[in-house]
């Protein structure tokens, strides 16, 4: 039967740190801030946003909020980002997805200064991380490194499996993976025999957003499972990509949902706007 790996506790002992080190930044005169911009009202990225401005709140970051109309055009919504590259008060800008169809969301992220970049989405930053010299990391793998970290196993030598490619989560996942000297597996739609390579994983991620996607059958005896999806089953119950109850007997290690990996994202937002308040400030 697995352990169950706390993402609240693991956060709040993140945010704990990011706390002290802005006491300590303030003391110097140094402020973190951040900016967070929001179109439209999609609802669930209203609570998102509503939950890092809380964030900000516990850890004494100084924040402003953007919330701007489903019809901002692409030239507003740039030229709102070049006021804030240009605000010292503000250390990092987060651009909330998804954005409205008419806009072109890559020339948005390549609107920011990769300094105030704290998603790390910017095409400078994500070669930075390619390479292994990053100042940020995208805040839901971070997380999840965070997570598997607190469990005590190493993953150098280990056989990891991410499911899922997109730019978010799957690929910087498996390149963080990679830097701690794992050898990573990418799996996504068009991957032959997904179940049979699952079972070969010491570590299983899995970022498809799709409710009871990873069966106990995918899952090899005493892996550790990273459930990166927040999906609503038939009853309208959040859960996660992974049969939590399929999967749990068989894990060493496993997140729940909810209560796993979601509240590392945020913190890790909080870790990456201090870090681009020092490095504004080096």
């Amino acid at each position: 039967m697995a352990r169950i790996i706390d993402g609240k506790a693991v956060s709040a002992a993140v945010k704990q740190n990011v706390s002290e080190e802005v006491a300590s930044l303030k003391e110097r005169g140094i402020a973190p801030g951040l900016a967070v911009i929001i179109v439209g009202e999609d609802s669930a990225s209203k609570i998102y946003v509503r939950n890092k401005k809380r964030a900000c709140e516990e850890v004494g970051i100084y924040s402003e909020e953007y919330a701007l109309p489903e019809e901002t055009t692409q030239t507003e919504l740039i030229e709102l980002i070049g006021k804030l590259n240009a605000d010292e008060k503000i250390s990092g800008i987060l651009v909330q997805a998804p954005l409205p169809k008419h806009i072109d969301e890559m020339a948005v992220i390549e609107a920011i200064l990769p300094v105030k970049d704290v998603d790390a989405f910017h095409p400078y930053n994500v070669g930075k991380i390619m390479i292994g010299d990053f100042d940020f990391l995208p805040c839901t793998p971070a997380g999840v490194m965070e997570l598997i970290s607190s469990t005590g196993e190493r993953v150098d030598g280990k056989n990891c499996v991410v499911i899922g490619r997109s730019n978010i989560v799957g690929k910087p996942m498996a390149m963080l993976l990679l830097h701690a000297n794992a050898t990573v597996t990418i799996c996504h739609s068009r991957t032959k025999n997904l179940a049979e390579i699952c079972k070969t994983a010491d570590i299983l991620v899995s970022a498809v957003g799709r409710a009871g996607f990873v069966t106990g059958d995918m899952v090899k005896p005493d892996a550790i499972v990273i459930d990166v999806g927040m999906n609503r089953d038939e009853k309208g119950k959040l859960c996660g990509d992974v049969s939590f109850i399929e999967a749990e007997p068989k894990a060493s290690f496993i997140t729940p949902v909810p209560g796993g990996v979601g509240p590392m994202t945020i913190a890790m937002l909080m870790k990456n706007t201090v870090t681009a308040a020092k490095i504004q400030n080096a």
